[in-house]
């Protein structure tokens, strides 16, 4: 028959006894000094060693070489109180649980005057001491104030507040604590060496948490692992069946759902914790825990080296991926909610209920207006930035060139006037090239107002016919703004997509409705984002009612970017859009600022009717240039570059028109046929 491990190791010194040298070094001082009180108090948790450093206590005080701090070990005394000794007749154990009362205070006070047997002196060890009733202690209190030089006590509680303060006061009081993780596990090692049985390194923290710190509770459970242990020896698998506790495997699927926002996988791992029978407290606990490392491991990057942390290698490295993919926000709710969710549970009827509860808050910070839950939108929202090399700074200055404007232009008009410009300042170098300096500063300013400031250069540049020069040379910067927003892929659209439907929902409530209707993110190609409708007329009212202006602005709130947003039938991309840009590719994505400018071509009636006075007015009054505008005799020259342009098909029926009505935006139509003045524009009225 074997002996329990916690009694067969039980410290016979006080070097010793584990984890408590902040008690045991002043007792060894104290006896190598001489001062030695009578009566001492030991207080502290269960199993750190409160009683057997009072048995050592005895020992040293009555062995032959003593008052010593190491007891020899071979006299009469220290082998009747080592470890698994009989007794000593001096040395008396009383457990005030069964002990406390006045009537046991009376008769040790009687029993404590008599001298020794063969001992040095008289040890009373009470055990439990918080246990003996205040009439016991009030009739011990004498005794324990002024005793016989022979008598010595020991009281031994784990509530010191308990022993009545006129004990208190006449003891030296001696703290105990619970034993490091570290110091245990080596403690544990070192039994299994002495054992020779084999051990698996990942099950030891598991004794030592289900231990708590305590010796004598670790070595109790490292002796049942023991006794069902095979010839394998200590495996994981089996302290984790038998201790009760998470498989490590549950819980990283666990936490890289929660990293992933995917609810399927987290609630299958509740599912499958409960059909396997798992108290739904231990997996909470288990995952709470799990997140306090987490915690500590986006802190402190070598928490792991650094003994912050106690899990394997392999372990470790998995737990930095998961600590990298959440966030020190999302994490720091996501224990909150388990440590409040914890409390919830105890004595709750439906336990399950309240886990998946817990989980569905860590999943849905959207759903609470608390400032953690603010700060863990704010951090998803960084990561998804993050995911591009360039950083979440580079796309938001470029909003302001093009891509917003661009869905505000008429896609059939505009390009034939657009065409029709170029062609037309190409006949008429000469004049032109001497205003296309002062020209080419309106298109500058107009970035950062897109609404309202392309309107007023509107009919500035209408006048003379230099700002049809000053397109192309704005066009080149537009190459170079698809290339910023680039940088995310179509996968991380589809990971923020949902945040970017709520930021929709927010702004046009119907452009919602359409987009939850089957829509999903199809493409990306530059700064254009394809959505694929599933039905013709879904798509249909989408794009009839400015609801792409809206998804572009949801886009640029949630993930920084300015791109266009076509919509395509849900089995493939739209072509059209994407083939219009390259005949005048230069033109099309910084035009929308400037497309507007396109009714200059109007304008060159008036320098050939004015001369050279046209450069100085151009910017005082634009409604005089209406009236001029019927002088069409100066643009004969770009009939001539009308059979280039009839070269390409007519969908629209509109050779026969009017070339300088053709060569009119609508805005300048009306102020050319009407006399009208345009005051302000609102974009997609």
């Amino acid at each position: 028959m074997s002996l329990a491990l916690y009694r067969k190791y039980r410290p016979a010194t006080f070097a010793e006894v584990k984890g408590q040298e902040h008690a045991t070094e002043p007792l060894q001082q104290a006896l190598r000094n001489g001062r030695i009180n009578h009566a001492y108090l030991f207080s502290g948790p269960r199993g750190c060693g409160k009683t057997t450093s009072a048995r050592i206590l005895a020992r040293s005080l009555n062995c032959e070489k003593g008052p010593t701090p190491d007891p020899c070990g071979v006299c009469d005394s220290c082998v009747a109180l080592g470890p698994n000794g009989a007794g000593s007749i001096d040395v008396i154990e009383i457990d005030a649980a069964s002990h406390g009362g006045v009537d046991d205070a009376r008769d040790l006070r009687e029993k404590a005057f008599f001298a020794p047997v063969n001992s040095r002196f008289k040890v009373y060890i009470i055990d439990e001491a918080h246990m003996v009733t205040r009439e016991g202690f009030n009739a011990l209190l004498k005794l324990v104030e002024e005793p016989p030089p022979h008598l010595k006590f020991v009281f031994a509680t784990t509530e010191p507040e308990k022993v009545i303060g006129t004990i208190r006061s006449r003891t030296h009081h001696y703290p105990f604590r619970l034993i490091p993780p570290g110091t245990l596990r080596e403690l544990l090692e070192e039994i299994l060496g002495e054992e020779g049985v084999p051990y698996e390194p990942a099950a030891l923290p598991l004794v030592v948490r289900s231990g708590a710190g305590s010796a004598r509770d670790s070595l109790s459970i490292l002796d049942q692992l023991l006794a069902g242990a095979d010839e394998s020896g200590i495996t994981y698998e089996r302290a984790v069946s038998l201790l009760g506790y998470t498989d490590a495997s549950l819980l990283d699927e666990v936490v890289d759902a929660f990293a992933s926002g995917d609810g399927a996988a987290v609630f299958q791992a509740v599912d499958r914790v409960i059909e396997g029978g798992h108290d739904p407290r231990r997996f909470a606990a288990d995952l709470l825990e799990r997140m306090r490392d987490l915690v500590i491991l986006a802190a402190v990057p070598d928490a792991g080296e650094s003994g912050l942390l106690d899990v394997p290698p392999d372990q470790l490295e998995a737990m930095k991926s998961q600590a990298g993919r959440m966030g020190q926000a999302e994490l720091t709710r996501a224990a909150e909610v388990f440590s409040a969710g914890l409390t919830e549970m105890r004595g709750a009827t439906a336990p399950r209920l309240l886990l998946e509860l817990m989980c569905a808050r860590v999943l849905l910070p959207g759903a609470s207006d608390d400032v953690a839950a603010l700060l863990t939108r704010l951090e998803r929202v960084e990561r998804r930035l993050s995911f591009s090399n360039g950083g979440g700074a580079e796309p938001v200055p470029e909003p302001q060139a093009a891509p917003r404007p661009v869905p505000q232009a008429e896609p059939a008009p505009r390009p034939a006037a657009e065409d029709a410009g170029p062609s037309r300042t190409a006949e008429a170098p000469a004049a032109p090239a001497a205003p296309a300096a002062p020209a080419a500063p309106p298109p500058e300013p107009e970035p950062p107002a897109p609404a309202a400031a392309p309107e007023r250069p509107e009919p500035a540049p209408a006048r003379p016919s230099a700002p049809p020069a000053a397109k192309p040379s704005a066009p080149p910067a537009a190459p170079a703004a698809p290339a910023t927003p680039g940088s995310l892929d179509v996968a991380a659209v589809r990971r923020a997509w949902g945040d970017v439907l709520e930021a929709v929902k927010k702004r046009r409530r119907v452009a919602w409705m359409i987009l939850i209707n089957d829509v999903q993110v199809q493409a990306l190609d530059g700064n254009v984002l394809t959505l694929g409708f599933a039905r013709d007329g879904d798509m249909k009212g989408f794009t009839t009612s400015g609801s792409d202006a809206v998804v572009e602005d949801a886009l640029k709130e949630v993930l920084g970017v300015s791109w266009r947003v076509m919509a395509a039938p849900g089995g493939g991309g739209q072509g059209a859009p994407p083939a219009s840009p390259p005949p005048a590719a230069p033109p099309t994505p910084p035009a929308a600022p400037a497309s507007d400018p396109p009714p200059a071509p109007a304008a060159p009636s008036p320098p050939p009717a004015s001369g050279p006075p046209p450069g100085p007015p151009a910017p005082a009054s634009p409604p005089r240039d209406e009236r001029p505008a019927p002088a069409t005799p100066p643009q004969s020259p770009p009939r001539s570059s009308a059979p280039a342009a009839e070269d390409e098909p007519d969908p629209d029926n509109d050779a026969d028109a009017d070339p300088a009505a053709e060569a009119l935006s609508g805005m300048a139509l009306i102020q050319r046929e009407l006399g009208a003045t345009v005051i302000d524009e609102f974009d997609r009225a």
